[in-house]
C-alpha cells in the first residue's frame, strides 16, 4: 500500500523509494550532500560493434519510449523522483552538475536537450555555477545546434572522438571523419563551450604509432579536457564474437600498459595533467560531474537503465525505454531494482575511487578505532605495506611521507592491486 497523505490521497512516486532512503532523511543525504543529475539518452544511429551501453536504434517504439515524445516521458520521471523525494523528507538540493548521456543525446533536436535542462531547473533547480554537459558524437551536430546548446545553459559538450586513424575509426564502427572532430570543437568553442574528446585505445589491430596519431591529433585540436578509455570487449557485443571467431586480435595487458604510458607522456608535454586514472584537462577544466560519482555524491539518473545515489542506497531503473515508460506513464517511479552499501564496501569503494584521483588519499582515513598511527598520520599496521609501495615505484615518496597514498604512472597501471593492499 502506498503512503497516504492525511486526508487518504497516495503520495506520488514515494512508495517506490526503497525504504532504506526514506529511514536515511537523517543521515548524510539529510545533511546536505552534493547533488548532481544525470539524464539518459538511449538512441543511436548505428550500434557500434564493442559497445555494451543501453542504446537502441529503434527510434519508434512507442508507448512513450519513441524518441519524438522521450523528453515527456522523462519529465515525468523527473517530477515523480522530485515529489518522491521531498515526501520522504530529503532535502531540497538544487543539482551542481547536470549530465546527458547515452546513447547519443544528439540524436535529439536541440530543443529537446533544452527542455531538459529547463525540466531540471524545474523541478531540481540548478545552482548557480552548475556545469552542463551533454555528450555528443560529431556527426551529429553542426554550428547552430551547439549554439542552441550554449544559449539554453549548456556549458560544456563531451565529443566521441575515439580515434584519429581511419581504419580504427571503421574496426570501431564509427560513422565520422577525424577532419569532423576538428570542425564540430571549433564551433563549440565559438558558441562558449568547454570542450572534451573522448579517446579510447587497445582497439583490435591497433598499433602504438596509431595511438600516437590520434594523440597528437586530439592535442593539435586543443579541447579543455580529455578521456583516454581502454577498450574493454564486453562478452555479448559484436566485436567480442569477433575475436572469439579470430578474425580480430584481443589487445594485450602489455599493449594497453604502454598505450597508457604513451597518452600521458603526450597529453602531460601538452599541458594536459591527470586528475583521475583517466581523465587529463587543462587548468581549471577538469569535469565537475565525473568528480561527483568519485567524491561519493547524491544523484538522480533519470531514463531507461539509468543508476540512482542517495546516500547508502543505490538503485536502478527498469532497463528496456517501453518498460520504463510504462512504469513513468502509470505514475510510479521507473526503479526496477536497488541496493544497500554495507560498511566494507562503502570503505572499499572510497578507498579504490580515492586512490584513483591525483590529490590520492589520506592514509590517516584508513585507521581502525584505537589503532596507533605515526607522526603523519599513516596506521602502524599499513606502514610496510606503504613502504614496500614507494620502493617499488607504485606510491609518490614525498606524498607517502607527508601522510597521503598518491599513485606514480606505474602505480595508475596497478591501481587494483593497492587499493586491496591498503583495505585488507
Amino acid at each position: 500500500m502506498s503512503p497516504a497523505q492525511p486526508d487518504g490521497a497516495p503520495l506520488p512516486g514515494a512508495a517506490d523509494l526503497p525504504a532504506q532512503v526514506r529511514a536515511d532523511t537523517g543521515g548524510e543525504t539529510g545533511r546536505g550532500r552534493p547533488f548532481s543529475v544525470y539524464l539518459h539518452v538511449p538512441y543511436c544511429r548505428v550500434r557500434c560493434g564493442y559497445c555494451d551501453f543501453n542504446t537502441y536504434t529503434n527510434l519508434s517504439m512507442g508507448g512513450g519510449a519513441s524518441a519524438g515524445d522521450y523528453v515527456d516521458t522523462l519529465a515525468g520521471e523527473l517530477r515523480l523522483a522530485h515529489t518522491a523525494m521531498e515526501r520522504v523528507g530529503l532535502p531540497q538540493r538544487a543539482a551542481r552538475t547536470v549530465f546527458v548521456g547515452g546513447g547519443t543525446p544528439t540524436m535529439l533536436p536541440a530543443g529537446d536537450l533544452a527542455r531538459m535542462l529547463t525540466l531540471v531547473r524545474d523541478t531540481c533547480g540548478l545552482a548557480d555555477g552548475a556545469e552542463v554537459t551533454t555528450e555528443a558524437n560529431p556527426e551529429t551536430v553542426d554550428e547552430r545546434y551547439l549554439a542552441a546548446l550554449a544559449q539554453a545553459g549548456f556549458t560544456r559538450v563531451s565529443f566521441g572522438m575515439q580515434s584519429a586513424v581511419p581504419q580504427v575509426l571503421r574496426i570501431l564502427d564509427r560513422a565520422h571523419t577525424p577532419e569532423r572532430v576538428l570542425q564540430v570543437v571549433s564551433w563549440a568553442r565559438r558558441a562558449g563551450l568547454a570542450t572534451s574528446l573522448d579517446l579510447i585505445y587497445g582497439t583490435p589491430g591497433e598499433s602504438l604509432d596509431d595511438w600516437r596519431r590520434s594523440l597528437e591529433a586530439a592535442v593539435e585540436i586543443g579541447p579543455d579536457h580529455l578521456s583516454a578509455y581502454a577498450l574493454v570487449i564486453e562478452e555479448g557485443t559484436r566485436m567480442w564474437s569477433q575475436v572469439r571467431r579470430g578474425e580480430l586480435p584481443l589487445p594485450t595487458d602489455d599493449d594497453e600498459a604502454a598505450k597508457y604510458e604513451l597518452a600521458d607522456a603526450v597529453l602531460g608535454r601538452a599541458g594536459y595533467a591527470w586528475y583521475e586514472i583517466s581523465n587529463w584537462a587543462r587548468p581549471g577544466h577538469e569535469c565537475v560531474h565525473n568528480q561527483a560519482y568519485w567524491r561519493d555524491w547524491d544523484w538522480w539518473g533519470a531514463g531507461p537503465g539509468a543508476h540512482s545515489h542517495l546516500g547508502d542506497v543505490r538503485m536502478w531503473n527498469a532497463k528496456h525505454p517501453v518498460a520504463w515508460a510504462g512504469q513513468v506513464t502509470a505514475g510510479r517511479l521507473p526503479v526496477a531494482g536497488h541496493e544497500v552499501v554495507d560498511a566494507d564496501s562503502r570503505e572499499l569503494e572510497r578507498v579504490m575511487l580515492g586512490i584513483r584521483m591525483r590529490e590520492g588519499l589520506e592514509l590517516r582515513s584508513l585507521t581502525r578505532p584505537g589503532e596507533a598511527a605515526t607522526a603523519s598520520g599513516t596506521p602502524r599496521r599499513l606502514v610496510p605495506v606503504v613502504g614496500g609501495f614507494v620502493a617499488q615505484g607504485l606510491l609518490e615518496g614525498a606524498a607517502a611521507m607527508a601522510g597521503r597514498a598518491v599513485l606514480t604512472l606505474r602505480g595508475r597501471l596497478m591501481a587494483d592491486t593497492v587499493t586491496r593492499e591498503l583495505v585488507d
